[in-house]
Formats: structure tokens, sequence, C-alpha cells
């Protein structure tokens, strides 16, 4: 079938993954938003992805024909795009897909704003453009499991409008971009599916991903390399972790079907998340066995650990100091008694074979092979 996708976050984690998806259908063409300083750097940036798919000759020169770089900015109006490439994108584009965000939790508000926000705003302006063309098929709206913020006890796979409070502005901004996007559904009758991961780690079959994200800093962190082995009691905290290939796999698979527009999908690992205590003893064993040492473990209670960081940070070097800065963040989460509900997804995707094993604990032993 001739789709025609408009896809933003092409060289992100979730994005690269997934755009090898969308060319298997022979007629299907990408166009793909990227971030980039000229020409010359798209081109580049265009190339770089290709290699990361380790495709043969013939298949790296098809995804050249059928992906069409472009240079532009979700955070600009009308994605900084020229009119002309603008005008001929709504009046083809079958398909919408929102990969983009900028995964920092520390960003000022107004800034995560800027880019949380304003891209729903931009995706839901080329969204009606679309349907005015009548084109319009699906939208693709990826969000993340963080917009529970400090819920405890199971968040749902629904829309979330009771007052919360959240960890940091990255959940923040996600969670109001969902309350705009979900205006706009009800306004303009969008055919949108919102798709929540957790926290991505690489391909379950192979460990691969283009980004080192949070989770190798989180797997430094639990293997006391970053802390000179002393950590925080870790209990029965659970970590939330997705293989990218099944994100990308759920994103693609909902993207072919008009009845997933309305649901909210949870991709993520729910009721069989990892135990921080059981990932802290896959990551130690995983560096011995890649040859790279790790001290011996000290536990303390939080608020020592948070003591000792507090002392320690000023001697340490400039890098160092800048990611030990960001174990508070990391830490804001021992206190939750959080799972994500999953079941409805797992429900809906379990008409397809694809999904019918996740194997995350492979996904991640074979990401940490890779790092």
């Amino acid at each position: 079938m001739a789709y025609r996708y408009f896809v933003t976050g092409a060289t992100g984690a979730i994005g690269s993954a997934l755009l090898p998806l969308l060319l298997e259908e022979p007629d299907s063409r990408v166009w793909a938003l990227m971030r980039a300083d000229s020409k010359e750097h798209l081109t580049k940036r265009l190339e770089e992805l290709i290699a990361f798919w380790e495709l043969g000759p013939a298949q790296a020169q098809d995804a050249r024909t059928r992906i069409m770089a472009l240079r532009g900015d979700t955070d600009q109006t009308r994605f900084a795009l020229p009119d002309d490439v603008y005008s001929e994108i709504t009046r083809q584009c079958t398909h919408i897909i929102h990969c983009a965000g900028v995964v920092k939790m520390n960003l000022p508000l107004e800034t995560a704003r800027r880019h949380a926000l304003g891209a729903a705003e931009n995706i839901v302006e080329m969204a009606r453009a679309c349907q005015t063309s009548g084109v319009l098929r699906k939208i693709e709206f990826v969000s993340t499991v963080g917009v529970g913020g400090k819920m405890s006890g199971l968040v749902p796979e629904t829309w979330i409008t009771q007052p919360r409070e959240f960890h940091n502005t990255y959940e923040q901004s996600k969670a109001e971009a969902e309350d705009y996007l979900r205006e706009q559904i009800e306004l303009h009758q969008l055919p949108v599916t919102v798709h929540r991961p957790s926290m991505v780690v690489g391909d379950s079959k192979t460990g691969k991903i283009i980004h080192y994200q949070i989770f190798y800093h989180i797997c430094e962190f639990l293997a006391g390399r970053r802390t000179f082995g002393f950590l925080p009691n870790l209990g029965e905290v659970k970590l939330d972790t997705v293989a990218v290939d099944y994100v990308a796999a759920a994103i693609k698979y909902s993207s072919e079907r008009q009845d997933s527009a309305g649901k909210i999908f949870h991709l993520c690992a729910g009721p069989d998340a990892i135990k921080l205590t059981e990932l802290q003893k896959l990551v130690r064993q995983t560096f011995k066995e890649g040859g790279i040492k790790t001290p011996m473990i000290i536990h303390l209670p939080i608020a020592a650990f948070n003591r000792l960081i507090d002392l320690i940070v000023p001697l340490l070097s400039e890098k160092m100091s800048r990611i030990a800065k960001t174990f508070p963040f990391f830490l804001d989460y021992l206190s939750d008694k959080q799972i994500f509900d999953n079941s409805l997804t797992q429900q809906y995707l379990s008409r397809s074979p694809d999904f019918s094993n996740n194997q995350l604990d492979v996904a991640i032993k074979k990401y940490l092979q890779k790092i």
C-alpha cells in the first residue's frame, strides 16, 4: 500500500529502529525530519543512519531513494520547512509519526515546554492540513509513561487528568503536551494513537541502539563505577525498561490499523519490570564477563548517600561532576511505588505473533555487551 509517512525524531533511538520497518512495504515513502546545520550535514546524518542499519548496497540505495531527509526543527512553526515542501507534505502525507523528544530531565520548565508542547502544536497543525487535503489516515504520537509523574500504584492506560506532582520538567512538559493533544483530538476528531514507552534499551536480538542514553548512565551507577562503590539502598524498587525493537514494531503495527485510533499504549514491562537489585547483579555480571572492573558495593541510606555526593562533587573532574549531579534526579524515583499498567496494550498487540515475547532480560544483557 502506498503509505506516505512524515516522521520526526528519525535519528533518535525509536525513530532509527522504526524507519526500516516502514520501508518494508515497497511502495512506502518517508519524509524524515532531522536537525542539521547545513545540507551537507543533513546528507551526513542520513548516511550515518543508513550505516547504522548495516544494509547491503542495494538496500542502502533503496533507502536513499525512498527517504526524503528534511532539514527542520520540531520546535519551530511548520517545522521550519520551506513553504513548498510543507505544502507537498500536507497534500500527500497519509501518516504522521512523532518520535522526536528532548530527553533531558533538568531543563528550565519553559524550555522543556517549548520542546514538548511546541512540537505537539506543530504536529496538530500539520495533521489538520492533511485532513483538509483528505489524505490523513493515522497519527502516532510518542509520549512517555513518565506523564504519570509521582502517582502511586497502577498508572492507567488512559488520559491522566488528575492533579499530580512530577519528578522533573521533562515529565511535566510531556504531560502538558498530552493535555493539549487530548483537547485537539476531541475538537478536530484526529485519528491519534498515543504511545507511552518506558526507558528504552537496545534491540532484543542484537542489543543495538543508535545512542546510549540515560540507561547507560544508570548501569554505570548501579555497577558502582561512578560512585567508588557507594550506593543507596535499592530496596524493592523496580525500573521499567523496554526493548527498542518492541516499541518500533508496536508503532508500525498501530499505524496500519484504524481501530487503534483513540487508544493509549503503554509500551513497557509493566508488572514484569526488573528490580534494581536484579538489574545491578545483571550489570555487574555482564561487566565482569566483559573484563570491566567493578568496585565492591557499600550500601548507604539514601540521605547519607546524598550527603556523600555533595561532599565529593567538588573533588571530581568537570565531566564526573556533571554526571554526579544527575544522581538526585534518578534517586527521586527510589521513593516511588509505581507500576505502569500495560494489560490493554498487551491484549491489543497479542493479535500479532510479533509481540508474543518481549525478551527484556535478553535485550538488557545484549545492550550491556555493546557498551
